[in-house]
């Protein structure tokens, strides 16, 4: 019988770069524990299980023991057991039939544990809600709180619900400054649950941290001292990241017990267009996702965007329809839809009448889709433990699967075809964020204030930067310092300053004619994407900036398709403010440290779908300065001209080494090549040498500037060895341009780029 892989290589042999079998692996199971409540095993037993696989009874031993705990195994590895046993046995134990004071007959009211649920998503909590529910438990009252929840639904589940699911948004806009509120929940609460926690990383998982913080210090203040269950993939060092997220030691569980499927695992690299870009991954994956799905293989492709997965999903039906099948045996899935559309969709994947399904990562995270035959993915995903959390979407039923990785026009997946052990023979990155960074601590003390006044002991909380801040936010007017502590001062709402998902101020786009509010963005990053006569593109709709307000945080749009698109151009700069670390290896220095970045938008280019260039606009935009934490390295002229590179060919060298170290950064660091940003100059006035820069894009850094510094041996090698493997002749999106440029991937040598990386790395290995 012919393979999915053999029947999608027929006649494009040449695309097939690597393939690799994973054998099966068989269970190993372990005895139901004797202290879950008998209403709880049955429901479990009357669903099918009556063991634990080895991982979830040894993660089970340390929740029974009240020790945190993290449990980081494979996709489909039944880690959601582990924290719905002690929860709704505590939730059955913590309940009884009977009427309350103010409450009707045969109610139920709260006298014992709850249990509070953390996902990154909505449609996440929502399937495990649905879990719960089929479960029906009795005496477990189980609901979602999130934002589409109405207010009186709100009341209720404040007051009776034993179970609350949620995000961490909500946690923080409506939880912690009402604690009050949520009191009956707050005194007995009993387990948090934080689920995919490999999310949480860079800013957002300093504030996702810091937010943990700030609940467990008022859970406290109620008399609870909730035991934290978290589930994540296979991520490096899981026991320190659940350390950082939640500020206590945690134990990890990382020898995964559940039997998986043998696995295919499959490389490959879209055909070269006449005038040379590589072919589209999202067209690519759509055109296998249909070949799949014609014949009976049931398969999703991910890819990396809403636009994207419509268009895959759309290429996929009419292959499928080319082939005599049933084009609507095809969907796409990806966030924005209605959540019964998404049921909808999910139950006909699992029923078998949906062949194929093209899917952003919201069908990552979680979402319980059994039974599928193949996984294409379309773009490396940014990191290896994204990338199997997709891949173990196939073959869950124990059944072969088939993985088959697209790659995109970008220098990492190039670099990821010709080096396909950097995947397949690498453990999966650790979690980078810093919750001592103080421009996500300030605002969290702040609010931690105006939820409780804070005191010294809190340092066990926030560290020992707190004392500081504090003092600050004192100076500022925002906090009053009394004898019993710190204390809000204002009458505005301190939560109301932080933004989860990101730092700084939050510009709205708003709609001209009808002055709703569209869509947000960053800050930072307004000025680049919507200034006054930029395309901007939200959920597909097209709209073009008529004025930027940076006072009001304002961009008005007016909605339509001019035929064209934008890209800002800018001026970019940097100081060094303090070097924290450096060493020089001969004619070459490694520093990281605290930098200054400059930048200014100076114009924009319009451009036609084909790339012709019919126009470049000025404007008129202040500078944007950024202080955060960066890597850099200085190399000497007479080194560089030894070397091959010549004075004159010094920019463009340089320019070509910093574009394809941001690509490639991402393979070290979970992070994405948009959280990060360089800076490239000939002659820097603060070092006197060429330098080249990479920084984190957020105020005070993120942490992975730090990380490169720390592997910069690696994370050059593999830049050098992306830009040299690449089949270009000057230079492409697959080595050294970037999309991101606002020099307009002016100049560029990428010849003069390997040189000047094999200068480098011939310092730092005879250093």
């Amino acid at each position: 019988m012919t393979s999915p892989l053999d029947a999608l290589a027929a006649g494009r042999g040449e695309r097939l770069r690597h393939v690799t079998h994973l054998p099966a692996r068989p269970g190993r199971t372990a005895p139901w524990p004797g202290w879950v409540a008998p209403p709880v095993s049955e429901a479990f037993r009357s669903a099918g299980i009556d063991a634990l696989w080895t991982h979830q009874a040894q993660a089970l031993e340390h929740v029974a023991a009240g020790r945190h705990v993290v449990v980081a195994t494979g996709t489909a590895s039944g880690k959601s057991l582990v924290y719905l046993l002690p929860a709704l046995t505590a939730a059955v134990d913590g309940y009884a039939p009977g009427a309350g004071p103010d409450e009707g007959p045969g109610s139920w009211r709260p006298r014992g544990a709850t249990a509070l649920y953390l996902s990154p998503t909505k449609a996440l909590a929502a399937d495990q809600l649905a879990r719960i529910e089929a479960l029906a438990v009795p005496g477990v009252r189980a609901a979602t709180y999130d934002g589409d929840t109405p207010t009186d639904e709100r009341r209720w589940i404040r007051q009776h619900a034993n179970v609350v699911l949620t995000n961490p948004d909500l946690v923080h806009h409506s939880l912690l400054p009402h604690h009050d509120r949520w009191a009956g929940l707050l005194r007995s609460l009993t387990y948090v649950v934080v689920d995919e926690c490999h999310t949480y990383r860079g800013v957002f998982g300093a504030h996702v941290a810091l937010l943990l913080r700030r609940l467990r210090r008022v859970a406290q203040r109620y008399g609870s001292d909730p035991v934290f269950v978290m589930a994540s993939a296979t991520v490096a060092d899981p026991g320190g990241l659940g350390e950082r997220l939640i500020g206590s030691p945690v134990e990890a569980v990382t020898d995964d017990g559940s039997p998986r499927g043998p696995m295919t695992v499959a490389f490959w690299e879209p055909p070269t267009d006449e005038d040379g870009p590589r072919r589209s991954a999202t067209t690519e994956a759509g055109e296998l996702l249909g070949d799949l799905a014609s014949t009976g293989v049931q398969t999703v492709a991910f890819v990396r965007s809403r636009a994207g997965v419509e268009a895959a999903a759309a290429g996929a039906a009419r292959r499928v329809e080319a082939r005599g099948g049933d084009p609507g045996e095809v969907a796409a899935y990806r966030g924005g839809y209605l959540p019964e559309e998404r049921r909808a969709l999910e139950a006909r994947l699992r029923e078998g009448s949906l062949r194929g399904l093209a899917a952003t990562n919201a069908l990552e995270l979680g979402v319980d889709v059994a039974g599928l035959d193949a996984v294409v993915v379309g773009g490396w995903p940014g990191r290896r433990a994204s990338f199997w959390q997709q891949a173990g979407r196939a073959g869950r039923s124990g059944s072969p699967a088939t993985v088959v990785l697209v790659a995109a026009d970008d220098p990492l997946d190039t670099y990821l075809m010709a080096h396909p052990a950097a995947v397949l023979g690498e453990p999966v990155e650790g979690s980078v964020f810093d919750p001592s960074n103080v421009h996500v601590l300030t605002p969290h003390l702040a609010a931690a204030a105006a939820e409780l006044p804070v005191t010294e002991a809190d340092e066990r909380w926030f560290g020992s930067r707190m004392r500081g801040v504090l003092d600050d936010l004192v100076g500022r007017g925002v906090l009053r310092w009394r004898p019993t502590g710190w204390y809000w001062t204002r009458q505005d709402r301190a939560v109301d300053h932080v933004s989860l998902r990101g730092i700084g101020q939050v510009v709205s786009v708003v709609e001209r004619r009808t002055g709703r509010v569209v869509g947000t963005v960053d800050g930072a990053s307004a000025v680049a994407q919507v200034h006054a006569g930029a395309v901007h593109v939200h959920q597909g709709v097209t709209y073009v900036v008529t004025d930027l307000d940076l006072e009001d945080a304002t961009a008005h749009v007016v909605r339509g398709d001019p035929g064209w698109t934008t890209h800002a151009r800018a001026e970019s700069a940097f100081d060094v403010v303090a070097e924290e670390d450096g060493v020089t290896h001969g004619p070459v220095r490694v520093s990281r440290g605290v930098v200054r970045v400059r930048s200014r938008v100076t114009s924009f280019v319009r451009r036609l779908p084909s790339g012709e260039v019919i126009g470049t606009h000025p404007l008129d935009l202040p500078e944007q300065s950024l202080t955060t934490r960066g890597v850099w390295w200085t190399m000497t002229p007479d080194a560089l001209a030894a070397a091959g590179i010549d004075e004159v060919d010094v920019p463009g060298a340089a320019h070509a080494a910093e574009h394809a170290a941001i690509g490639m950064l991402p393979l070290l660091a979970t992070c994405d090549r948009w959280d990060i940003g360089g800076v490239s100059t000939a002659l820097h006035p603060d070092t006197g040498l060429p330098t080249v820069m990479v920084y984190d894009g957020y105020p005070g850094g993120a942490g992975f500037a730090e990380h490169g510094h720390r592997v910069v041996d690696g994370w050059l090698m593999s830049t050098r060895d992306a830009i040299a493997a690449c089949p270009c002749d000057r230079g492409c999106p697959g080595c050294v341009q970037s999309p991101k440029c606002g020099n307009g991937n002016e100049p560029l040598d990428k010849a003069g780029a390997v040189r000047l990386l094999d200068l480098v790395l011939a310092a730092l290995s005879e250093g």
